[in-house]
């Protein structure tokens, strides 16, 4: 599920928690909205969580340090004409 998942989630949640005074035998839709609201709060942590891990640069290789030669001039080519 996505981040717009739970956000809908969290949305159905509330409505059904605060801006509703339905009641149904044997079932408590106040109750539906509060797990509906955990599970999308829930479910965005998961989300933002993995997100950041994705997002993160994996370290590169060590470079190996590069070593100066001691004579510079030994590896020049001299041509006569």
């Amino acid at each position: 599920m996505g981040l717009g998942g739970c956000i809908l989630m969290v949305a159905i949640g509330g409505i059904l928690t605060f801006a509703t005074d339905w009641d149904a035998n044997g079932f408590n839709v106040h109750l539906v909205g509060l797990i509906l609201m955990a599970v999308g709060f829930i479910g965005m942590a998961a989300y933002v969580s993995v997100y950041k891990r994705r997002r993160m640069i994996p370290p590169t290789a060590a470079t190996p340090p590069v070593v100066e030669d001691p004579d510079p001039h030994h590896h020049r080519h001299h041509y006569e004409i």
